[in-house]
């Protein structure tokens, strides 16, 4: 009787294993669907795109994306969170969204790493500090001058409450002991039109969402928030370099994320193909014209940066009762 419980129980083990085998061989053979949280023609978007061209070629099945912007993510999230965690129903979002996002939100008691497992990461992309091209600043050290001096004078933009530009500046603000003004936009080309026009008086911003009025002579960079300068802005110091707090770095990742409870069969082979599409000589041109960096992390790396990324967001967020409630 013993026995045959234990040639029972290796049998059925034996037979999960090959399902479980099985199932990573065959990913996909049907449509893969990927929401995304960015609005069409974002820079996430656009390279979401490319990523997803290349994945479809060398699955031989369509990679389906779908824009859910808005709602601080959560209209992405309710549309995916209920869906199979098969490998088919992916979800994009960025570190902010794994991150802050339950700090912001409290009374839905909503984590997002409770309910998502992280499947490849994309790419991660580092802030610069612009202000106006006539702004008497030449670099960070005259700027927090000027914050020192006026306080809650200086006032400073970004794409929204909880955003990587707007806890950025309440990281200076708190590393730096100055008191400024945040002003959120609903729209990122209006905020950096704002900036140009010295309506608020410096903001974060990526290369790619500020190109346009950086471009038209309107934008000036004085600091990147980074550990080193930039290969696209090899003229602009980093942070401590131009007398800001030194080390801090103000970036966001992206990642691809699954409902919880994907296999970890399929979870790695989709991890596996997504490296091998970054790797492409096509998507590293295209990820340097936006200066974003290509990641190679493990999910379990994505977590943890993300969980990095929480402890300060948590502090930031109750220093000030931040909400978005």
């Amino acid at each position: 009787m013993f026995k045959t419980i234990i040639s029972t129980t290796l049998l059925t083990l034996g037979l999960a294993s090959q399902a479980q085998a099985q199932t990573a061989a065959t990913f996909p053979n049907k449509p893969v669907n990927i929401t995304t949280a960015f609005a069409a023609g974002s820079g996430p978007d656009a390279v979401l795109r490319q990523v997803s061209e290349k994945l479809s070629k060398f699955w031989g099945q369509p990679v389906l994306i779908s824009n859910k912007p808005g709602g601080g993510g959560f209209i992405a999230i309710e549309a995916t969170r209920r869906l199979p965690a098969d490998g088919y129903n992916l979800l994009q979002l960025d570190s902010e969204h794994l991150a802050a996002l339950p700090h912001l939100y409290k009374s839905k008691g909503f984590v997002t790493l409770q309910n998502y497992d992280p499947v490849a990461p994309l790419f991660r992309t580092p802030f610069l500090v612009a202000v106006a091209t006539d702004s008497p600043w030449k670099n960070m050290k005259d700027l927090l001058a000027s914050a020192k001096a006026e306080p809650n004078k200086v006032s400073f933009g970004s794409w929204g409450v909880g955003s990587p530009g707007h806890l950025g500046g309440e990281e200076i603000e708190l590393l730096t002991g100055v008191e400024m003004t945040h002003v959120a936009f609903r729209e990122v080309s209006q905020l950096f039109t704002s900036v140009g026009a010295g309506d608020v008086q410096w903001s974060f911003a990526s290369i790619p969402s500020s190109a346009g009025v950086f471009k038209a002579g309107k934008l000036r960079y004085i600091a990147v928030a980074a550990a080193k300068r930039l290969s696209q802005m090899p003229e602009v110091p980093t942070m401590g370099e131009a007398g800001g707090p030194n080390g801090l770095e103000v970036n966001s990742f992206v990642s691809l994320l699954s409902p919880k409870g994907i296999a970890k069969d399929v979870q790695e082979k989709i991890h596996a193909d997504v490296l091998k599409v970054l790797a492409d000589t096509e998507v590293k041109a295209r990820y340097n014209t936006f200066a974003f960096e290509t990641i190679t992390w493990s999910a379990d790396d994505i977590r943890k940066n993300a969980e990095i990324k929480s402890k300060v967001y948590e502090k930031l967020v109750a220093r000030k009762n931040i909400s978005l409630e």
